[in-house]
């Protein structure tokens, strides 16, 4: 009998571990409960007092503009490059060679834009802990400066008295020029060339050697480095990319012609132009007299003569009766340096940058030859770029021809502006950030412990808000999916508005409800809440594919009265609408009921949405989070949760991340 009784027990213990968290009834989770009891030991934490398992701070930043009419775009920043994969191309000087690519993602971390409202631009934003520092960007009439900013006490204050402000680099018939520099790791970049001050543009499809710009167009094009080796044209005003064409052939030497309108783009000994609308090649010649054919740029002058470098210096090409160009070198030494790229300004000066990992920005007199190092680590004022310039090219922006419409009348201008055609909006919030997404992870069984594989449901997600010309909130869109979903019950998912009373929300549209337990108030609100309460679906199968939840207020609001999302997120559980299960220390909502009538071990006695073992039932990671596999607990798909959580987050603060060593990728789905 004794033995009986034993193999009963090891039957019923491996039943409940194949089946998990799929239990329909209090009694089977009874079960599990005095199992647990017996395993408690084998997985448990020992954290510190007060630690919510937080993977993102809320940071309030504060700029400070009393200068000229600018617009200011907040990304979180990161030093830290990613691992972009292997990469096989020619080099600048001509060799095949494959090489792991490593890049930044700042600019695809934008949280927020604005113009200050008398002065002031004030928005408290969620970033991720392992964040210290913003990068803060001006931009005034299309002249960029930036300041990277410590995160101190939560808190960013930035003047624009005390940074870089945007130079006007006065030239001749008052124009302003601005060098756009571009490089093999994808970085487009403005280089002010009165003061050397660098900022970051945009990231680009490709890493490129080449780039010209049609000033007419405001337009810039640039081919990539790699096969197919794409013609990419990037919009100066609107801050986008698009593929023109794949051109088949790339190489290091590219600028636009104004008196035809075509690109003229070079390799080694051959010149071609390029139709830039199509990517057709149009014609094709043979230059004549080069001492070195490889690296170096094209540029023509003012008066449309067109002028080359190569390693071995610069020269004038001409075509000749023959249909070859011929080359006449104007450098009478050899370069101690290797030139990559070259541009004439508005006062014709000629500017080129050499081939280093940390460019020269240099003067060279198109006469004589003679040439200076005017920025960098070489020059006098040893003012060091830290990148590669692989080409550049000039930007002019005319005093006289500054485009000043606004066409909604918001005072926001159109260039600025997200949406120029509605006066009641004019810039966007992201959180976690324009191309990124968060996640919200629960287990279902609480009060009882789980498996700990945070896949009973988890909620992807992206928050938008609409903001105004006075950078107060309008509008909120919440765009989510529910990516894994591995609980047998029917659960409910939203969120509480804490800052906000019911009232204060004009109307919410799209949420899914097929369940009939929730009741809404006119406005899409639930009914019998004292804060807005936006049930987002009650039942998360409703919202496996991405589904947006517009929410719209009937008075603008601050991000400090509204609140940073994902806000207070809870699941409701199988039905139950008084069973609702938080983030560690969050409030349950006026529906709640904190201490339910339960068969069984309650292992949340003090009720803070943590377990006596040490695990919370939610998480929230503001980032793309891949749930481990069912049944496999978090801290065996991820090698520091635990150093991490019984850290108090002080260790290993990017533990979710895909860095090495970090996951187990047999034990997470993809």
């Amino acid at each position: 009998m004794e033995n009986a009784i034993r193999n009963f027990f090891n039957f019923s213990f491996t039943v409940l571990l194949l089946y998990g968290c799929n239990f329909s009834s209090p009694e089977e989770i009874n079960v599990i409960d005095k199992i647990d009891v017996i395993d408690e030991t084998s997985n448990k934490l020992e954290i510190p007092t007060g630690f919510d398992f937080s993977t993102h701070h809320e940071v309030t930043i504060n700029i400070i503009d009393n200068l000229n009419y600018a617009k200011y775009d907040v990304y979180a920043y990161s030093e830290e490059l990613y691992d972009a994969g292997t990469e096989t191309f020619e080099n600048e000087s001509g060799e095949t060679v494959t090489e792991t690519v490593y890049k930044s993602d700042v600019l695809d971390k934008l949280i927020f834009s604005g113009v200050p409202s008398n002065g002031v631009l004030k928005q408290t934003i969620n970033l991720p802990k392992f964040y210290n520092k913003v990068y803060i960007r001006r931009s005034e009439q299309q002249g960029f400066s930036s300041s990277i900013k410590y995160i101190v006490n939560q808190e960013v204050n930035y003047n624009s008295s005390e940074g870089k402000s945007a130079t006007k680099s006065k030239s001749a018939n008052n124009v302003t020029d601005y060098l756009y520099c571009v490089n093999g790791s994808g970085q487009l970049f403005q280089v002010d060339p009165l003061s050397g001050a660098l900022t970051d543009l945009s990231s680009m499809p490709m890493g490129s050697y080449t780039c010209a710009i049609d000033q007419e167009k405001k337009e810039l094009y640039s081919i990539g480095r790699s096969s197919p080796h794409p013609l990419m044209k990037y919009s100066i005003m609107n801050n986008t990319w698009e593929t023109v064409a794949n051109l088949g052939i790339g190489g290091p030497r590219l600028d636009f012609n104004v008196t035809d309108g075509l690109l003229y783009f070079s390799k080694t000994d051959k010149l071609y132009t390029f139709d830039p609308s199509t990517g057709a090649n149009l014609n094709t010649w043979n230059i004549v007299g080069l001492h070195n054919t490889s690296g170096g740029d094209l540029a023509f002058a003012e008066d449309g003569t067109l002028f080359l470098c190569s390693f071995s210096g610069l020269y004038r090409l001409e075509l000749d009766g023959s249909n070859n160009y011929q080359s006449t070198r104007i450098s009478a030494d050899n370069l101690p340096f290797k030139p990559t790229s070259m541009t004439f300004d508005s006062n014709q000066e000629l500017w080129l940058a050499d081939n280093s990992s940390s460019s020269d920005l240099i003067i060279m007199d198109t006469q004589t030859g003679g040439w200076k190092y005017n920025y960098g680590a070489n020059a006098a004022n040893n003012t060091d770029f830290g990148r590669a310039i692989n080409d550049l090219t000039t930007f002019r922006v005319y005093a006289d021809n500054i485009d000043q419409t606004d066409t909604d009348g918001d005072g926001i201008l159109d260039s600025d502006d997200a949406y120029p055609e509605d006066p009641e909006v004019a810039f966007e919030f992201f959180t976690p950030s324009k191309y990124g997404k968060g996640t919200i992870a629960f287990e279902d069984l609480w009060p009882s412990k789980g498996d700990y594989d945070f896949n009973d449901a988890a909620l992807s997600y992206q928050a938008i808000a609409f903001l105004n010309a006075e950078n107060l909130a309008v509008g909120l869109d919440f765009v989510c999916n529910i990516k894994a979903n591995g609980a047998g019950y029917t659960n409910g998912i939203g969120f509480e508005i804490e800052g906000l009373a019911p009232a204060q929300i004009e109307s919410v549209t799209g949420p899914v409800l097929t369940q009939n337990f929730i009741n809404v108030n006119a406005n899409g609100t639930e009914a019998n809440q004292d804060n807005a309460v936006i049930i987002l679906a009650d039942d998360v199968d409703n919202i496996l594919t991405e589904t947006t939840i517009s929410i719209r207020f009937t008075q603008p609001i601050s991000s400090a009265d509204l609140g940073v999302a994902p806000f207070n997120p809870f699941i409701i559980v199988n039905k139950e609408r008084e069973k609702e299960i938080h983030l560690p220390y969050k409030n349950i909502t006026n529906l709640g009921v904190q201490s339910l009538d339960f068969i069984g071990v309650n292992k949340d006695s003090d009720g803070n949405f943590i377990s006596d073992n040490g695990f919370p039932w939610a998480i929230s990671i503001i980032h793309d989070f891949k749930v481990p596999k069912e049944k496999v607990a978090i801290t065996e798909a991820y090698n520091f949760f635990s150093t991490w959580a019984e850290s108090g987050g002080a260790n290993f603060s990017d533990w979710y991340k895909d860095n090495p060593g970090h996951r187990n990728l047999d034990k997470i789905n993809d």
